[in-house]
């Protein structure tokens, strides 16, 4: 076989699809918790601590102060942007629980799936009760 016949069979394999589709919705879901932390999150917690923006937090060493973290960038200060951190763990937080949540509910459809005992039919199919009936005529006219 081929690296091209290879490559073809693992391209076209259920997981690699499988994982096409977790990329994909991971960038779209990452997009949704940006938006839930930096628009539904940060800002009661900001205005709760006085109207902070989490976000403009940052520390300049050398001491000078900018209107925004953006301004100080701007300026080439070395600034250290714990508020963008503080912002960033949120949503990884907010991210692992979720998948914490989604394993936890495949583990437990899973369990439920293994639990479940495989329906055995009360009689066979009329298809192999006929092929019986058949096969033991067969072996009585053989006799």
């Amino acid at each position: 076989m081929g690296i091209i016949d290879e490559f073809k069979e693992f391209a076209v394999k259920g997981n690699a699809v499988d994982l096409a589709v977790g990329i994909i919705l991971g960038g779209a879901f990452s997009t949704i918790v940006k938006s839930l932390v930096n628009d539904v999150i940060m800002p009661p917690i900001g205005y709760i601590a006085g109207g902070i923006d989490f976000a403009d937090l940052y520390w300049n060493p050398l001491g000078e102060r900018y209107e925004s973290l953006e301004a100080a960038r701007e300026a080439g200060a070395p600034v250290i942007a714990y508020g963008l951190f503080i912002n960033n763990v949120i949503s990884f937080l907010i991210v692992a629980w979720a998948v914490f949540l989604l394993v936890k509910g495949m583990n437990s459809l899973q369990r439920k799936a293994e639990e479940e005992p495989e329906a055995t039919p009360a009689e066979p199919p009329k298809e192999i009760q006929l092929l019986t009936e058949i096969r033991d005529a067969l072996k009585s006219q053989s006799n």
